[in-house]
């Protein structure tokens, strides 16, 4: 079980094991990452959204981006996730180069995304949910009860015993529990990495817990998750590292114990925490215009 304290779950420090009785494996902190992206760089026209940008998941952890409104979250995420292509870079998938160009190339990898909205169908019950458009047929019928099994096997594997039956529909579920249908959607298909857009955002306390307890343990059973969160409370709970875009750059990657709260705010608002993120102008003055570098600390 993970560790509670006043409503979060406690992070367990990167390399740790799993708990064995949930089908956790060690994390690989120091093997290859699952998905490595270098030099992306991303135009709309005019506007250059990513510079450079350079961003690491491994599995086995839970890795926070931030990033003020505008910073280029959600364009990294849809390049990513196939759904922009990429004007320049380099991504690496299991440390082989990988083309990611449509959505089917990245599902054929195993990245999926759980957008902010879930994407899930209220007059469905949670199994269709889960296997929406991948249904498995014995002849020319669907085969519900493999379905049912699969979904109640899944569930199962991330310790999710709070629904009363895998057949509820989903117009019933509180919002904890949609996101949990969504998450265990992404595993159900064995996915290596799972990208989670504002999971807990307009979700009570004790249901922003539950999700992030279900991140965490995406982790611990050695799944490569991202987290996308502006609540520094939710990341400091389950993430082992943090990536900080602003305006565009990545400006550190950094393990979620070498820094604070107040540094990661200053990460993501002025690009700079004392000696981490973006080098400061030459003259002194701190004008995004003239900063040059990523500042990644590696």
């Amino acid at each position: 079980q993970i560790d509670q304290c006043d409503g979060y779950p406690a992070r367990r420090p990167p390399g740790s094991a799993a708990d064995p009785a949930a089908g956790g494996v060690r994390s690989s902190v120091t093997g290859t990452p699952t998905l490595e992206v270098s030099g992306l760089n991303k135009s709309f026209g005019p506007v250059h959204v990513l510079r450079d940008v350079d961003f690491t998941v491994r599995p086995g952890e839970v890795t926070a981006l931030v990033g003020d409104n505008g910073a280029g979250k959600s364009t990294l995420v849809k390049c990513i996730g196939g759904i922009y292509t990429m004007d320049s870079g380099l991504c690496r998938f299991e440390g082989r180069p990988v083309g990611i160009n449509h959505p089917k190339d990245a599902a054929q990898l195993g990245i999926e995304i759980v957008y902010q909205d879930l994407a899930l169908c209220d007059n469905l019950d949670i199994v269709q949910n889960m296997f929406l458009g991948r249904e498995r047929r014995s002849g020319i019928v669907l085969d519900e009860l493999t379905m049912e099994r699969m979904a109640a096997q899944t569930l199962a594997g991330l310790s999710v015993r709070n629904f009363t039956s895998v057949r509820q529909q989903v117009s019933s579920l509180s919002g904890g529990q949609r996101q949990t249908v969504a998450i265990a959607k992404a595993v159900l298909w064995n996915n290596k990495v799972v990208i989670l857009d504002e999971p807990t955002a307009a979700l009570g306390v004790a249901q922003t817990a539950q999700v992030l307890e279900l991140v965490r343990r995406l982790a611990d059973n050695g799944h490569a998750a991202v987290l996308i969160s502006h609540n520094m409370n939710d990341v400091f709970a389950v993430a082992d590292r943090i990536a900080a875009l602003y305006l565009g750059r990545m400006v550190a990657q950094v393990a979620a114990t070498d820094v604070t709260h107040a540094q990661v705010v200053e990460l993501i608002t002025a690009g700079r925490s004392g000696e981490l993120g973006l080098p400061w102008p030459a003259d002194g003055r701190a004008s995004p215009d003239r900063l040059g570098g990523t500042g990644v600390l590696q």
